[in-house]
């Protein structure tokens, strides 16, 4: 189908010219292998963020909110590290007493992962 032939105020057309204008945009991801097609795997990544954030504003107080957001985070890194909250949590209330305060960051959970790979 060719572009004069489509109205452009219809949905078919207005569909086409969008992605006319945005045709070098559309089609970076063929020239770079990183890129990818969509936008699938971050709108899932940030999902439950945006979640969180809607279902702070029923916390009940400014300091609830804040504490569900900590307990978000806390959930969000361990998935990104692949840690078992359970398992870290369990660590480190165990092992918190022998570490030197300047060494707190060894029981974050990214560093945790290696701990137990090391």
């Amino acid at each position: 189908m060719r572009n004069h032939q489509l109205l452009p105020r219809s949905p078919i057309g207005k569909a086409f010219r969008y992605s006319m204008d945005r045709w070098d945009q559309l089609n970076a991801y063929l020239k770079d292998g990183v890129l990818e097609i969509d936008s699938n795997l971050v709108e899932n990544a940030i999902r439950p963020l945006a979640l969180g954030r809607k279902n702070y504003l029923f916390a009940g107080s400014h300091d609830a909110a804040q504490r569900a957001a900590g307990i978000y985070s806390f959930f969000a890194i361990c998935k990104k590290h692949d840690v078992n909250p359970y398992e870290w949590l369990k660590y480190v209330l165990e092992n918190i007493h022998t570490i030197n305060h300047k060494n707190i960051r060894d029981l974050y959970p990214q560093n945790y992962k290696k701990l137990q790979e090391g």
